[in-house]
């Protein structure tokens, strides 16, 4: 009975431990559902900026400026041509309208008749080009170009002549196949003249010291006095890279004028005119040189 009883206290004991209540420890604190909320509302975020993001790229625009060579030297031929026989008659029936049947290759039409006019039948004067110079030929669309030229004409009236120069701009007009027609009358234009530009001139700056200014020159001496005559073999004891070319001409050397020598980086920059009497022409000349030099065992021109 005893153990009986014992047993039935000790099931009665393990069923109150069983029953035993289990705390839960924070799921559902507010803190945690914060955090779930922060990290929703991020991954959404993400993936709404995902959807909705521009795709951007730095884009880097580089002009390119091509130079289009233009040959104008059929302009040029043909422009030649129309003056001379512009500017070429005798006083005399036969010859001027020689002169119109010429100009109809050149003009248009409705400059053929502007034109008509301007050397009469009767006029006491003849003429004939002596010279042409072209100044310039720019192009001002596609197919148009401007021509400015100098004509020199030679005016003989009776028995008097003279030398008159002139100087005109005209339009010209050259199709697809090259075929080319003046569409503008020879209109007065200035004639290019001296310019007043005086470009910089070098000084010695203090930057080579007097013994290296004196062994330059002298080294410069040596090297014009052979020079004009000197082989390409002979030359490359003096200069590098064909910085000089060879003459091979009948000169003599006179002298160096006016050197300026200055410190350029490694290298000694020199300015310098070199005086020659030609032989054949029994007449000075001066040649100018903007010169590199570099010393190793000797002195050497490098460019």
């Amino acid at each position: 009975m005893k153990n009986i009883f014992r047993k039935k206290e000790k099931q009665t004991v393990e069923t109150k431990s069983s029953k035993a209540k289990v705390k839960s420890v924070g799921t559902r604190k507010k803190s945690v559902t914060v955090l779930w909320i922060v990290l929703i509302s991020s991954l959404v975020f993400g993936i709404y900026k995902n959807f909705t993001a521009i795709d951007q790229h730095t884009v880097h625009e580089k002009e390119v400026i091509e130079t289009k060579l233009v040959d104008t030297s059929a302009i040029e031929s043909f422009t030649k041509n129309f003056v001379k026989d512009y500017y070429t008659w005798q006083n005399n029936k036969e010859s001027i309208e020689r002169r119109e049947e010429k100009l109809s290759l050149y003009l248009t039409e409705e400059l053929q008749a502007l034109n008509t006019d301007t050397v009469r039948a009767d006029i006491p004067t003849s003429s004939s080009v002596s010279d042409i110079d072209i100044w310039s030929i720019s192009q001002e669309d596609d197919d148009t170009y401007a021509v400015v030229y100098t004509v020199e004409q030679k005016i003989t009236e009776d028995k008097n002549s003279k030398e008159i120069s002139s100087t005109y701009r005209i339009l010209l007009h050259q199709d697809s196949i090259g075929n080319i027609v003046i569409t503008q009358s020879p209109t007065l234009w200035n004639t290019p003249n001296k310019s007043d530009y005086e470009p910089q001139q070098p000084e010695s700056n203090g930057t080579v010291d007097s013994d290296t200014v004196q062994e330059v020159t002298e080294f410069l001496e040596i090297f014009f006095t052979f020079y004009p005559t000197a082989t390409e073999k002979e030359l490359a004891y003096y200069v590098k890279n064909y910085a000089l070319p060879s003459i091979n001409k009948d000169y003599i050397f006179s002298e160096l004028i006016n050197p300026m020598v200055q410190q350029s980086g490694k290298q000694i920059k020199v300015w310098l005119s070199v005086k020659y009497l030609n032989e054949t022409t029994k007449t000075m000349e001066v040649s100018q040189y903007i010169l590199y030099l570099e010393k190793d065992t000797n002195w050497m021109i490098v460019r």
